[in-house]
């Protein structure tokens, strides 16, 4: 049937959610050591805490340029980084972890709402589609989910 996007939109949930090919945000947390938080093997350049962080600010900044018309961008790279290799405190690990859960939650709800339209070009935009966003948020979220994974397996070694 022309116009149904269903199968579009369920694949994208999947690559949204991992699984398949890619790690879940909530498996490559689980069981993440708190003493390994703001920890970095020799030769590398983030700790986890700056690769959760990194994730949580990029996804939410991916997110708010799709839903707020008064958007405006951050800078980069100074906005997207944390600073401090470790954080203030676990509390700040855990509500980054919840943080970045809820903006999965809301690219699922935006992704699955038919209304939803991933072939506009977002009108704040200079041409990027929802669609895309869709796309970059949950290529983004593979690629340093993989990175923290490989950190901890490195530093539990």
């Amino acid at each position: 049937m022309p116009g149904d996007d269903r199968i579009l939109r369920d694949h994208l949930l999947e690559l949204l959610r991992g699984g398949s090919a890619h790690i879940d945000f909530k498996s490559a947390m689980k069981d993440f050591p708190p003493e390994l938080y703001g920890k970095k093997p020799e030769g590398t350049p983030y700790s986890a805490w700056q690769l959760l962080e990194h994730l949580r600010i990029a996804l939410h900044d991916i997110l708010d340029f799709c839903v707020n018309p008064k958007y405006t961008a951050m800078e980069w790279p100074e906005d997207f980084w944390p600073k401090d290799a470790a954080p203030p405190s676990n509390e700040a690990w855990r509500s980054s972890v919840r943080a970045i859960e809820a903006d999965i939650a809301e690219f699922e709800r935006l992704t699955g709402d038919p209304h939803s339209n991933l072939y506009a070009k977002i009108p704040w935009g200079d041409g990027q589609t929802l669609l895309r966003e869709i796309l970059l948020a949950a290529d983004h979220n593979s690629y340093h989910l993989g990175q923290l994974v490989m950190l901890k397996k490195q530093l539990e070694a």
